[in-house]
């Protein structure tokens, strides 16, 4: 698991929320890399109105997962941004853009596992 990624995750349609944030990236994801790593992981997420749910941040307490601190609207560049950014530009290189929906799935899914680490 170390030294390796995690698929990406692509939610479905409506919007994010806590109990989904919780349900399906705090717990398959984040809960299993803190127990790969131990005491010394450290989460970092964006400070999306989700990230910072009653829930999640009982989920994180209760899993002894600590959160490094964001101040809103810093200008510090967040790494799991520059991956959205890869991915945009990746996107904007494809000489047959994706039309549907499935199909810009596959894209994305298809870019990540050829981002380099």
């Amino acid at each position: 698991m170390l030294g390796s990624r995690t698929d990406i995750h692509i939610f479905d349609a409506v919007s994010v929320n806590g109990t989904r944030y919780c349900n399906e990236i705090l717990l398959p994801y984040v809960r299993l890399f803190r127990g790969a790593m131990g005491l010394q992981f450290l989460f970092m997420d964006d400070n999306a109105p989700c990230h910072r749910t009653v829930a999640a941040e009982q989920l994180l307490e209760s899993e002894d997962i600590e959160r490094m601190d964001w101040p809103a609207r810093s200008r510090i560049s967040i790494p799991s941004s520059m991956y959205g950014i890869f991915l945009g530009r990746r996107l904007a290189a494809c000489t047959l853009p994706p039309v549907t929906i499935r199909e810009l799935r596959l894209v994305l899914q298809d870019e990540w596992a050829a981002m380099p680490q």
